[in-house]
């Protein structure tokens, strides 16, 4: 059984790090690098960094940050925001990226993630998700989930996942920053009906919520922010914890 991977998450804006509640109300958690440095010491089996602005400030994620954060790491590395080309990707990886994110971007020209996997692997290539449940559909949300589309979730998961990518990153707003667990329901359909890596974001709170979500939500790995970001959680402590549940980690 592939061992379970546990990602802190850093959402960069203005080059600090922050975190909001359902994505509003950001608030200062650090400085990205310290930060990324301490998440691989600590055990962090990889790492994401999106700039949360990029898309809608129509720029490019800062390549320079990228690659001042990639000297820091012996683990993998993945950026998102604002990507939206070959080139865009080219430069992340030369930059020290080891994998991209693509969210708004993907759904505006879905043969952007065809166009990329022919070009760099699917292995590099990850599409990140973000959606809501609207009278009981899960609707995907683009731009740092602020406009919605009719999009279901799961008809857009197949599809991304049959165009090559190598994981998908799918982000509840529903459970983001909320702190109560993962959307598991969601996510075990996710992973029952494709045959991809699933990655859990939004609303981790304490350790059950990990245990829950690799087994109630068949997740592959586990995402989460603030409660790396603030030490509520640590990770050695929570692979311990999660190795007790019989569930395989690295440690």
């Amino acid at each position: 059984m592939l061992t379970k991977r546990i990602i802190p998450c850093l959402d960069i804006k203005d080059g600090r790090t922050v975190k909001g509640v359902n994505f509003v109300d950001l608030r200062d958690a650090g400085d990205p690098i310290e930060l990324a440095q301490r998440y691989a010491e600590e055990g962090a089996d990889e790492l994401v960094f999106l700039d949360i602005s990029a898309t809608e400030q129509k720029r490019k994620t800062l390549a320079e940050l990228v690659y001042k954060v990639a000297e820091k790491l012996n683990i993998p590395f993945t950026v998102g925001g604002g990507i939206s080309s070959v080139e865009d990707v080219d430069i992340l990886l030369k930059n020290g990226a080891d994998k991209v994110s693509i969210n708004s971007s993907a759904v505006k020209n879905p043969n952007l993630i065809n166009e990329l996997v022919a070009k760099f692997g699917s292995q590099c290539i990850v599409v990140a998700i973000d959606a809501k449940q609207i009278d009981g559909d899960w609707k995907v949300h683009l731009v740092g989930g602020k406009v919605p589309t009719e999009l279901n979730l799961f008809a857009w998961a197949k599809e991304v996942a049959q165009r090559g990518a190598g994981e998908i990153l799918f982000t509840s707003m529903d459970n983001d920053g909320t702190k109560d667990g993962f959307a598991n329901k969601a996510l075990a359909r996710l992973s029952e009906e494709l045959n991809i890596p699933i990655i859990a974001s939004g609303g981790a709170g304490s350790i059950k919520h990990f245990v829950d979500t690799f087994i109630d939500g068949k997740a592959d790995a586990a995402l989460a922010a603030s409660v790396f970001h603030f030490k509520e959680i640590k990770i050695l402590d929570l692979k311990k914890e999660l190795k007790k549940e019989g569930i395989p980690v690295r440690i």
